[in-house]
């Protein structure tokens, strides 16, 4: 299962501006992301981070920024022990459906250990992804992100 790809596709009731800005800002990251503060300066080559109680949970580089349309970047999470080649690569992108945006996301260049085959748990690419987004399309439409959940 090396260098394996993990997507997933939500339609959020908002605008790219919106979505775009709840991505790229530590205002709304922090309410959705887990704690997450994200940092950079959205320029192709910079280095982003993600940051919880003001220690880096996880960072990379900026591959792509195609405002209210496309974010790639590298992803290392500081804790990951997994042997890797090279850093995994974490891709949005935005495409503006009606009333409502296309958010897909795709992270790439996985190994065996970022998938996590159980449903009591956030760990794993699988299983975090979902609940991030769920939280922030929930963010989106309606003010308010999801209950806390215990596992």
């Amino acid at each position: 299962m090396d260098n394996s790809t993990f997507v997933y596709v939500t339609y959020i009731a908002t605008t790219p501006e919106k979505l775009w800005e709840a991505l790229t800002n530590s205002d709304f990251t922090e309410k959705y992301f887990f704690g997450s503060k994200i940092q950079s300066d959205w320029k192709v080559g910079s280095e982003i981070t993600y940051s919880r109680d003001g220690k880096v949970s996880d960072y990379g580089k900026i591959l792509t920024c195609e405002p209210n349309r496309v974010l790639s970047f590298t992803w290392t999470y500081t804790a990951d022990t997994a042997v890797r080649e090279e850093p995994t690569i974490v891709t949005f992108e935005l495409k503006q459906m009606d009333s409502a945006v296309k958010l897909t996301l795709k992270h790439e260049k996985l190994v065996s250990v970022d998938i996590v085959d159980r449903d009591d748990t956030f760990e794993g690419l699988n299983n975090g992804w979902p609940a991030i987004l769920s939280n922030l399309k929930s963010l989106l439409e309606t003010g308010k992100t999801l209950a806390p959940i215990s596992l």
